[in-house]
Parts: structure tokens; C-alpha cells; sequence
């Protein structure tokens, strides 16, 4: 089987050198020289444009997207005009699941498959497999089930057919809900620990009992004991914390479907929370105390 590798990014070219020590062959397209150069030093075959993809490919052609979500609508609208009735696209990124079950009806005009595969793994899913999460029609995935196979840490478990086209991202956009909501416990718990200076507690040494026999042992556990015995002070992180976008969205779905989910909503506020360096709502509520109670107002940049 041979596939064509869009988006050569730290998860697209990683995917790419798992399917290709499968015995799988895979040609990638990056627009960056720079990631096309470090995929080819695996002995990745690269082209430096979409059309010379399509044409490396034989048909019919299977194309995996592994792009930012904002331009998967600006890829397909250089891609789709290339392809031909019965080749396929898999979007393994982050997209939101409605948009996905619009691009699959846009895809399916031209007569080109569609599928969205909600990939967990990050970094080490080179090393460990990934694990996939398929939204699409039956026929189309079995006929892609040796990619899935390969990236899978095992050819009969990590990754399954979930469902209809939107499914796989759906999936995967509750996965990473979860996934907020069981960082934010394992850093309050942390941190709570960090304070309690009676004890003077190794933060790395209990996580890493924690990973054995406990009932909160998780790969994030062990990513969390391996961080604090490199930097057991966290020093030279910033509080600042990005989320992806898939929060929101769970979020919003929770709220659409009157689902209550006040953990991963919190999580995701939590997120928001630390990128406010000097947060007006603090500073509000001191003003408040002040007002009702004459509580002392800590002076900015002052020691109060």
C-alpha cells in the first residue's frame, strides 16, 4: 500500500517513518524545505507540491492530512481538483467534527472518500503507536485498515472504527476534554503537596510510587514523575497554558446537549486563567474586599 503524507510537522513526519518501517510507502508533501529536508534523511520520498503528490500516487490514491485545523479547508481546495473518483482523504489532525461531516459531503461531490481519524500519541507515537479513533464508511476503512494497522501500538488494539464520518473527531475532541480534566487534578494535587512545607515532600518520589498499584496511574502520570525528576521545581516554565481548541468545543457540545461536565469546563477556564498576567477580575474582587470589609489592598508591584 502507498500513501501520500500532507503536513510534515513533528506528528505527520513521525506517522510517516512508522508507516514506512511497516512496509508501507509513503511520500511526503511539506510546504517547508526545512521539513521536507528532515523526512528525507529517513529515506521518506518528498515533493515540493500537491500536484506532484497526486501524481507519485497510484490510483486509487489515499492522502493523509496532518495540518493545523484552520487549513484543512485551504488544503482540500488546492487538493480536491487533483484527485480522481475513489481516491481517498484522511484528515488526522484536530478538526472540529462538524466541519469534518461538511468536508466529507464536499469531498464526496467529486466522487473522493473521506475519513477523520482523531490521532492521540504526540511524540512518542513514533515509538509507542498511536491511537486512532475512525470516523468514515465501512468500505473505506477497511480498504485503509493496514495504515491504521501500522500506526496502531498493535495491529488488533488502539484504534477502531468508531462510527460515521464526524465520529472519529468527535471521539477524539471528548478524549482531549478528558485529557484537561485529568491534568488539571494531577497539578492542583501536585501543587498542593508543593505547599505543604511541613512535610517537605519529593514531588518526583511520590509520583513515582504513585505509578505502581495506585488507582490514578496513567501515561500522564508517568510523563508528570519524569518532568519532576529532570526539574523538580518546575524552574524555568512559565504559568502559561495553551489549549487546542478541542476544550472549547467539548465544552460547548456538553452545553448544547445539556450534558453536565463542570471538571472539564473548570479545566478549560483553568487554561484561560493562566495567561492573565495581571487579571482584572483579581484585582476586582480586591477591590470588593476593600470596600465591604476594609481588607488591606496588596499595592502592584508592592509587598503589601
Amino acid at each position: 500500500m502507498e500513501l501520500g503524507m500532507i503536513g510534515l510537522g513533528r506528528m505527520g513526519a513521525n506517522m510517516a517513518q512508522r508507516l514506512q518501517r511497516a512496509g508501507i510507502a509513503v511520500t511526503g508533501f511539506d510546504p517547508g524545505e526545512q521539513a521536507r529536508a528532515q523526512v528525507a534523511e529517513h529515506g521518506i520520498a518528498t515533493v515540493d507540491a500537491l500536484q506532484a503528490l497526486v501524481q507519485a500516487l497510484p490510483a486509487p490514491r489515499a492522502l493523509w492530512l496532518m495540518v493545523p485545523s484552520k487549513v484543512v479547508d485551504a488544503t482540500l481546495d488546492k487538493l480536491l481538483p487533483l484527485l480522481a473518483p475513489g481516491d481517498v482523504v484522511i484528515d488526522g489532525g484536530n478538526s472540529w467534527y462538524r466541519e469534518s461531516q461538511q468536508r466529507a459531503a464536499r469531498a464526496a461531490a467529486t466522487g473522493v472518500g473521506f475519513v477523520d481519524c482523531g490521532t492521540s500519541g504526540g511524540v512518542w507515537g513514533l515509538q509507542e503507536g498511536y491511537c486512532l479513533m475512525i470516523g468514515g464508511d465501512a468500505a473505506t476503512v477497511d480498504r485503509l485498515a493496514p495504515l491504521f494497522k501500522a500506526l496502531a501500538p498493535a495491529a488488533d488494539r488502539g484504534w477502531a472504527h468508531v462510527g460515521p464520518v464526524g465520529a472519529g473527531h468527535f471521539s477524539k475532541m471528548v478524549h482531549n476534554g478528558i485529557e484537561y480534566g485529568m491534568m488539571q487534578a494531577y497539578a492542583e494535587g501536585f501543587a498542593l503537596m508543593d505547599k505543604k512545607a511541613e512535610f517537605d515532600l519529593d514531588l518526583a518520589q511520590v509520583a513515582e510510587v504513585w505509578r505502581h498499584g495506585s488507582v490514578v496511574r496513567s501515561w500522564l502520570l508517568d510523563l508528570s514523575a519524569d518532568a519532576l525528576q529532570g526539574n523538580p521545581a518546575l524552574d524555568g516554565i512559565a504559568p502559561y497554558v495553551e489549549d487546542s481548541g478541542e476544550g472549547r468545543w467539548t465544552v460547548a457540545e456538553a452545553i448544547e446537549l445539556d450534558v453536565p461536565a463542570p471538571v472539564i469546563t473548570l479545566s478549560l477556564l483553568e487554561r484561560l486563567r493562566s495567561r492573565q498576567s495581571n487579571s482584572f477580575s483579581d484585582r476586582m474582587l480586591a477591590a470588593m474586599r476593600n470596600e465591604f470589609g476594609g481588607h488591606a489592598i496588596k499595592p502592584a508591584g508592592g509587598a503589601g
